[in-house]
């Protein structure tokens, strides 16, 4: 009986999350209200209040949803990693940034970022750089793992690297969700080309 319960929690949790994701994205963040996220989800507003406080909480769970869904798809690169490291590099980070708009609209990971920011002692914004935190375990994760296996030199830093190699993702990231016209084909591109003299210097001469 117990497990059914935690069955119908965590599918009443899903159904309110993906609810909550469509309406920010086809209405916007700001237009939406909680009661219409709860008629949506079919759910009453106390009902929703018994799992999510406001909306912050809702976009960090659409955040949270986001990366841990990017962090499951990286483990098989990141456990079987290509020699080329250009490729490897391309692959990993072209996940982050193709799954970021599955759930999210620009105007949404802004809206986030914006919350991270301005209330850095927030559970929102120590979840939020948590999250962070993880994506950048994974990409010095696919580093040491080239090293590992002999693609790449084992006299670099790979801690370092990988930590270089994701703020500038995140930078970029950043850049791209700012403008509404980047696309990510030119997100990909503008990455991969400031990534490359990082592979050479990583490849083993």
């Amino acid at each position: 009986m117990t497990g059914l319960r935690e069955r119908q929690k965590a599918d009443r949790t899903r159904r309110i999350i993906e609810a909550a994701a469509r309406l920010f994205r086809d209405h916007g963040y700001g237009a939406i209200r909680i009661e219409d996220i709860a008629q949506a989800a079919e759910v009453s507003v106390g009902t929703l209040y018994n799992y999510f406080t406001n909306k912050g909480d809702l976009l960090l769970a659409i955040v949270s949803m986001e990366v841990e869904e990017v962090l499951e798809a990286g483990k098989a690169i990141v456990a079987d990693p290509q020699d080329d490291i250009a490729r490897t590099l391309g692959a990993l980070l072209g996940i982050y940034f193709d799954h970021s708009l599955y759930y999210l609209s620009k105007e949404m990971w802004r809206t986030a970022m914006a919350i991270s920011i301005e209330a850095p002692g927030t559970p929102f914004s120590a979840r939020y750089t948590e999250l962070d935190g993880q994506l950048a375990a994974q990409v010095c994760d696919l580093i040491h793992e080239l090293q590992r296996r002999g693609y790449a030199r084992a006299d670099v830093d790979a801690q370092a690297v990988g930590q270089l190699l994701f703020n500038n993702l995140n930078q970029m990231f950043t850049e791209f969700v700012k403008d509404e016209a980047m696309t990510l084909s030119a997100l990909h591109a503008a990455t991969a080309r400031q990534n490359a003299p990082v592979a050479e210097l990583l490849a083993k001469g």
